[in-house]
Formats: structure tokens, sequence, C-alpha cells
């Protein structure tokens, strides 16, 4: 067999399949109130009929807890060092102190805390202990969202990461990578493949090319089947392939056919608006502007009702990123081991008020930009911030760090610290998920859900 036209044609098929699913659109902000006023509330919808939004920021290597506990309770709590770069936003997020993931802990699986870590954060289920090919953990919290809300959106989810992209192998003590790489699960057998280069979050969002470019790139989709740009090419590559993977391939262009159903239930969309902005160039070297620029890509994305669920992983729980721009030299989760060493515990919080900042940029930004309703997308939102390990050096799962950020529509009561004792985060997913819309009970290892937020 020649295996160069099996090569050309596989290329050409993943460019035709580029073509047929790389340009989404997006509904008018207008009409965009109406429609989920009409036909998606209660559903990710708020009281006033705009979109409800959902994202997940998650940051590594646990904290320096000192800096990070705030002292006293409610609406009178003092905040801590590390929170300093929100003090504009005190009335827009609340502390959280007292979450635990049980099923973090390693137990029986022994070593592996950071594999675990990051796989169970939006799961809260026991992640198999494999570095094969057998991986299992359980679905996300923000898929179990994506599903209920995607056909109401181009996008169902937007999985977003600043770190490198691994679906295979062997990382943290006998876990496969896929677990210390994928926050976002769409199976217990399949994570959600993050996106790290803000261009190509770009073009998923708006298309490729200029404004004219995308426009006519669009116009080209609502009058051919998405089918119809790959279906030579799928044919050719059909022939060159084995029974197993003919199968595989069959299913994936079913995938196909179904997402271009759910596009043709949203032709009343019609075409996007251009952003008003240019395309990312690709992957910033300064990791600072990496972070910045990808939190401008889901104020986009939520902006324009792409999608109303994200996750974006800032680092994969492990990462060993220096930050010398801020005086640390030494590897973040080397020093994340600090045996209460002071000069180790000053470099993790210097570190941590640095992802503080971070994330004051972007509540910045969601603040100011209005919704649909008059109001600020960050009002309309529900902001998730924080990591699965409290403490690095003990790689402890108990009093996590958590920051909830937005006000649900006017559904939560930010501007507090909130403290529990040993509760389950998956209590905290089921309350997300029930206030979008997403009527459950039950999500993880969860044991009800968080009433007081």
């Amino acid at each position: 067999m020649n295996s160069e036209p099996d090569g050309v044609s596989r290329r050409r098929f993943l460019r035709g399949l580029g073509i047929a699913m790389g340009v989404p659109a997006f509904e008018s902000l207008g009409p965009a109130l109406a429609r989920t006023t009409e036909a998606a509330r209660p559903l990710a919808t708020t009281a006033s009929g705009a979109p409800l939004r959902m994202a997940y920021l998650y940051i590594p290597n646990g904290v320096n807890v000192d800096r990070w506990k705030p002292k006293g309770v409610g609406m009178e709590y003092e905040a801590a060092e590390t929170f300093a770069p929100l003090e504009s936003h005190r009335k827009d997020f609340q502390i959280f102190s007292g979450f635990e993931n049980h099923n973090a802990v390693g137990g029986s699986d022994g070593a592996g805390d950071h594999a675990r870590s990051t796989a169970t954060f939006l799961t809260t289920a026991r992640a198999k202990k494999t570095a094969g090919a057998d991986i299992r953990v359980g679905i996300s919290v923000d898929q179990v969202a994506a599903n209920a809300i995607g056909s109401k959106t181009w996008i169902p989810s937007l999985e977003l990461s600043s770190d490198g992209v691994r679906k295979s192998g062997a990382c943290d003590s006998g876990y496969s990578c896929a677990y210390q790489f994928n926050l976002s699960w769409r199976s217990a057998t399949q994570p959600m493949t993050p996106e790290a280069n803000p261009r190509a979050v770009f073009e998923r969002l708006f298309g490729y090319g200029t404004p004219r470019e995308r426009g006519e790139s669009f116009a080209r989709r609502r009058t051919m089947s998405m089918l119809d740009f790959i279906q030579h090419d799928a044919k050719s590559l059909h022939r060159h392939l084995g029974r197993r993977d003919q199968q595989k391939l069959d299913e994936y262009l079913t995938g196909v056919r179904e997402i271009e159903q759910r596009v043709e239930k949203q032709e009343e969309l019609g075409s996007p608006p251009d952003p008003g902005v240019p395309a990312p160039s690709g992957i910033p070297g300064d990791y600072g502007a990496h972070l910045r620029l990808m939190m401008d890509m889901m104020v986009l994305a939520f902006q324009t009702d792409a999608t109303r669920v994200i996750s974006y992983l800032l680092a994969h729980d492990g990462s060993n990123r220096t930050f010398k721009q801020i005086g640390v030299a030494d590897g973040h989760h080397n020093i994340s081991h600090h045996q209460r060493n002071p000069e180790k515990l000053e470099m993790i919080a210097r570190i941590d008020l640095w992802y503080m900042q971070q994330f004051a940029y972007f509540l910045d930004r969601m603040k100011k930009t209005e919704d649909v309703d008059g109001k600020s997308l960050l009002h309309n939102s529900m902001i998730l911030y924080g990591g699965g390990i409290s403490d690095g050096n003990a790689h402890s799962h108990h009093n996590l760090p958590i920051v909830m950020a937005g006000n649900a529509g006017g559904n939560f009561h930010p501007g507090r610290h909130v403290r529990g004792d040993r509760v389950a985060l998956a209590n905290l997913h089921v309350r997300m998920l029930n206030e979008f819309g997403v009527k459950t009970e039950r999500f993880g290892d969860s044991r009800g859900q968080v009433k007081d937020i």
C-alpha cells in the first residue's frame, strides 16, 4: 500500500473537517434576550432573562495557607494578604473555607496527589490508578451543564489551558498524564482536551481570516452540509483503514452529523457579529500575557453567548513553572514542598498573589462588560476559582482554597467569608448545577448541596 496517498487523504480530510466545523456563530445581543426568556428559562438563564454563565479556573500546587485564610466570617471578615488584588471587588466574590475532596486523597492508591487533584476537582470521582489507556474517573460538572445547555449555544463548552496538552503517557506516580493535564471530562473515560493557543480559541469562536472572510465562510456553511465539505476525502480515507479504524471514523462522522443537526437548529441566529478585535498571533512568550489573553477570550465567548460553560486550567497540578518576573527562580512544585521553610513560604505567597492579580484582571473585564439586561457579565455568572490542594507540603485535600465570584444573576450573596466544616466539594457542584437549571440531588461524592452561598 502506498503511504503517501493515505497521508494526503488524511490531511485533506482533516482540512475539510476544519472548514466544516471551524466557524461558529453567535446570536445577536438584542434578540438573544427575548429568545432566552422564552425558550431557555430557567435553564442557564437569570431571572431577567439574560444568559447565566459558569466558569472554573484552576490553580496548582496548593497555597500559603497562612496568607490565604481570612479572619472572621460573614460580611465583616478581614481578608488575608493574598486577596489584596481583589479589594475593589470585595462585594463581587465570597471566600469559602472548609471544602474537602475526599476522592483526591491517596488511600490505598498511595502517591499521585497532583494527578488526582486535577482529575477530581470537577469530577469529585475516584480516578483509577493507571498510566495506560484504561483511564477512568467520571464526568465533570461542567460537562453535565454543557450537555443540558449545549443546543442553546454554538459551543456547548470551552476548555482552556495555559499549559501543555497531554492525553497519554505516565506522569505522576503511576497515573496517566490525562489525569494531570485535563480538568474537564466528557465521560468517565474521555477527557476534554483543552486548547492552549489563544488564536485557535479565537478562530473557534469567530472563524478564520479577516472579518469579511469569516462572514463568507459562515455563509458557505449556511448553504452546504458540514459533511459535504469532507465526504469525498472521508470515503477516500475509509478505504485505507482497517475495520476497527473504519468503525471509529464512522462514529466520528456520526458525531459530526449530530453537531450539524444542532447547528441547523440555530439557523435563525444569523451570522456571527465581528468581535471588533484582531485575532491573537499565537501563544505569548510571557505567561502572564498568555493568561490574560485567554481570559479575554473567555469574556468574548460569554459576551457573544457563544458558550455559557468554560473551564480553564491555569497550570496543571504539579507544575514546576518558575516565576522569575516576581523574583521566584525555583520551580513552583519544588517550593510547594516547603517544610515550613520561611523563604519557600514567602515565594509561595508571591505566586499566590500573582495568580490572584490575574484573576482580578478577569473580574475587572467581566464587571466592565455590560450584559443584555444592563447588568454586568460578572453579575450574571458563577465563577469558581481555586485548586485541589490546600497545603502543598502535606498534599492536603481538605480546607481547599475556593473562591466564588459573581452573583448568579442575583441569587448569590457575595462579599462574605463562609466557613464550613469538611463540606464535600461536590456539594458546591450540586448547587451550581441546580442554579444553572440542571435539577439534581447528587453529583460525584456529594452529601447534599451548599445552601449558604
